[in-house]
């Protein structure tokens, strides 16, 4: 993977990654009105939200970087849902051809720790 890396570094001439660490607020609204409309304001229309944002962000960066860093916590908040959309996330990445670079820890920062929290302890609107 890093050969990967460096290689795609060299070739875009970008030493950057995108993080894809979407929230609702983020997503536009058309996006989340057309989620919605699918799934209905559940952890299946937030997910395809999401899927739908980063799809968008992809398309629009992956000839420009080398490679991505989704946060795992924005999509577990959503349930095997928000899973199903990091899945979907990440194979459409390696589609892209970008290095994936999974953001995995615990213990981080405050939105990435509220996010763990919702999706082990409380629920999400």
């Amino acid at each position: 993977m890093i050969d990967k890396l460096i290689e795609s570094i060299k070739k875009k001439q970008a030493p950057v990654m995108v993080g894809l660490d979407p929230t609702m607020k983020l997503v536009p609204e058309h996006i989340k009105q057309k989620a919605f409309a699918e799934y209905g304001e559940t952890l299946k229309g937030a997910a395809e939200a999401i899927w739908m944002y980063n799809k968008g962000i992809v398309d629009a960066v992956a000839e420009l970087i080398p490679a991505v860093k989704p946060q795992i916590a924005m999509y577990e908040q959503f349930g095997v849902e928000g899973l199903i959309a990091f899945h979907k996330t990440v194979e459409y990445c390696k589609q892209k051809d970008l290095v994936v670079v999974g953001d995995i820890k615990r213990g981080d920062i405050g939105s990435t720790s509220d996010a763990y929290a919702v999706g082990h302890l409380g629920q999400v609107q």
